[in-house]
């Protein structure tokens, strides 16, 4: 069972959010508030690895059929036929495969910070600074040695992640919950789960993708092309001069384009 905030009233419209490593649900804590307020019936649900119990201990059940999976299963599970989704981080990349697999589900698409698996798989294989931003991802997926970096010293390699964007009573949370026996490493599974099998297509349905000029991990290369990979309505946002961390760094930016992608794709 997946562990989950939820907020607004039940018969409201359905919005799912996704969030990403390395934190929990709590990451989209200003989006609920925005979202609810305004009627929303809004679930943020602590993803595969990160619920206690949806922690499998095998880096293969962390491959992106099986998360994408997830997603549909908490939708059915909450009798939402249709919904909106959004998702950040490893949260994005699992929100973009679900609409390309998925796309008579979703009512909108928005991604945080993630471009378009396609397109990140062109500027990997052609631009250098992405090269160098992915760097991380190889490193990270050494077992048991990134466990034990990140939560040396009172996990001071893992609060380093967060820098000083995010709020510091969330990052004590995450600490506290990747702390947990076996949290971390379910959590660094999604990088060892190895490739999606098969490659993802276009998505054909209507999309908000919000990139930031400082983000550490993602250029400008595959931020730019990600419109190549989408069919249906598109609008791309930059935010300059905010980091990776958008939905806790710059929320009222992103509290404003959310409502109004929503608002301009009320049902399909």
């Amino acid at each position: 069972m997946f562990d989950a905030i939820a907020a607004g009233p039940p018969g409201g419209r359905p919005v799912l959010l996704l969030h990403g490593f390395p934190q929990t649900g709590l990451a989209w804590e200003r989006q609920i508030e925005a979202l609810a307020a305004r009627g929303h019936r809004v679930v943020a649900p602590d993803q595969r690895g990160y619920s206690p119990g949806v922690r499998p201990q095998r880096p293969a059940d962390y491959r992106m059929d099986a998360l994408v999976g997830d997603v549909v299963a908490i939708a059915d599970a909450l009798g939402w036929d249709s919904f909106d989704l959004a998702g950040h981080d490893w949260g994005g990349a699992v929100a973009w495969w679900t609409a390309a697999a998925h796309p008579a589900r979703l009512r909108t698409l928005t991604v945080v910070s993630t471009p378009h698996p396609g397109a990140l798989a062109e500027a990997l294989r052609t631009d250098r600074d992405q090269k160098e931003k992915s760097q991380y991802m190889r490193d990270w997926r050494e077992t048991p040695a990134t466990e034990d970096r990140m939560l040396a010293d009172g996990a001071a390699g893992l609060r380093a992640l967060y820098g000083e964007k995010v709020p510091p009573g969330s990052v004590e949370a995450y600490l506290r919950h990747l702390s947990e026996p076996g949290a971390l490493t379910a959590a660094l599974n999604w990088y060892r789960s190895g490739r999606p099998e098969g490659a993802i297509g276009t998505v054909d349905v209507p999309v908000l993708y919000v990139w930031s000029t400082d983000d550490v991990a993602f250029g400008p290369a595959a931020a730019r092309r990600t419109g190549h990979w989408v069919e249906g309505p598109y609008r791309f946002e930059t935010l300059p001069g905010v980091g990776h961390w958008i939905p806790e760094e710059a929320p009222e930016a992103l509290n404003r384009l959310l409502l109004e992608h929503l608002r301009a794709h009320p049902g399909r």
